[in-house]
């Protein structure tokens, strides 16, 4: 796992937290201190930095977040490297993850159909 310290410096973002993490990465929290908003990193996971298939998903997807333009899909700012390690630099939504809301409770049936469509929308 991949372990950024609140405070390290990547570039003109600073690392606020850790949010979580996933199949392909992790993500943190940011500063951006040029423009003054607060940002999602996506690192690609450690154990498949070098994974050449791994690193062509990861640009794939920048690819194609970058063509997309929707309310239900972050937008993402920036491609970066610094110091080795290539992340997205991505709009920063506060709230639940999907995750969290699940495993707090059973949703009621008309909040999974709100969650679903825009699910579907996006």
């Amino acid at each position: 796992m991949l372990a950024l310290e609140p405070g390290r410096q990547l570039g003109p973002y600073e690392v606020l937290s850790r949010l979580g993490g996933g199949g392909m990465g992790e993500v943190y929290r940011a500063r951006d201190t040029r423009l003054g908003r607060d940002v999602a990193l996506k690192f690609i996971r450690e154990d498949i930095i070098g994974d050449p298939n791994s690193q062509r998903r990861f640009l794939r997807e920048a690819r194609t977040t970058s063509t997309l333009n929707h309310p239900n899909i972050v937008t993402l700012h920036d491609i970066c490297n610094v110091d080795g390690m290539d992340f997205l630099v991505v709009e920063y939504i506060p709230g639940r993850t999907l995750a969290a809301c699940l495993a707090s409770r059973p949703l009621p049936l008309p909040e999974c159909l709100r969650i679903a469509l825009q699910i579907c929308r996006a």
